[in-house]
């Protein structure tokens, strides 16, 4: 890509005016081009495959169906795919850890200043990342704190806990035996330094990890 090649943009976002809102502001920027726009995930998928994209602006909630961070993974699996970047309300861990895992270039929250996007834009572009400053600082803590850190399954079995089911229900969710669940919540109050599942979910709302 040169200087003089504009960056061929995908919004998918299932609310109409999220979409006009991005796209007023990106068509702004010199060599920003919005060419698509996909109200599902399903439809991102299959619109980032057909060779004209070189960024998809992706959310991560979408409703029924497919998610954002399944969407990414389809997309991002492709050879010469093009680049994803994350733009959604959330900044827990288990929605941050899920989108980059799926290859996510970039990670920003709605209410980033319009710069910010379109610099985010032009950095996926070339292959570089850019995360949202509390997303990027929580990475560090991590990596600094690796002994204290939620794996990404104990975030899952975590935020399930949150959402009332229950060990049973968690196991077939995730395909996991009611054994493995348990010992998930045990290193989870472990690391948490708490002795319920009432304090573990209010600690990790507190600390970003999981999201009510």
């Amino acid at each position: 890509m040169t200087e003089d090649t504009p960056i061929r943009l995908l919004l998918a976002d299932d609310h109409p005016v999220v979409r006009a809102g991005l796209r007023a502001v990106l068509e702004t920027e010199p060599g920003l081009v919005v060419v698509a726009e996909a109200a599902t995930a399903e439809n991102a998928v299959a619109r980032a495959t057909e060779g004209d994209i070189d960024v998809v602006l992706m959310d991560l909630q979408f409703g029924k169906g497919m998610g954002g961070a399944e969407a990414t993974a389809q997309i991002t699996a492709r050879p010469d795919a093009p680049r994803v970047v994350v733009i959604t309300t959330y900044d827990s861990d288990a929605d941050t850890l899920t989108a980059i895992e799926a290859g996510a270039t970039g990670y920003l929250l709605k209410d980033a200043p319009p710069e910010d996007l379109a610099a985010a834009v032009r950095t996926a572009a070339v292959g570089r990342t850019t995360l949202a400053p509390t997303v990027a600082e929580r990475l560090m803590n991590r990596l600094r704190t690796p002994g204290t850190a939620l794996t990404r399954r104990e975030t899952e079995v975590l935020a399930l806990v949150a959402d009332g089911l229950s060990n049973q229900a968690i196991s077939h969710r995730l395909h996991l035996t009611e054994g493995t669940v348990k010992s998930h919540l045990a290193r989870v109050y472990t690391k948490l330094g708490v002795g319920s599942r009432t304090a573990a979910v209010a600690t990790a709302t507190d600390l970003g990890l999981i999201r009510r």
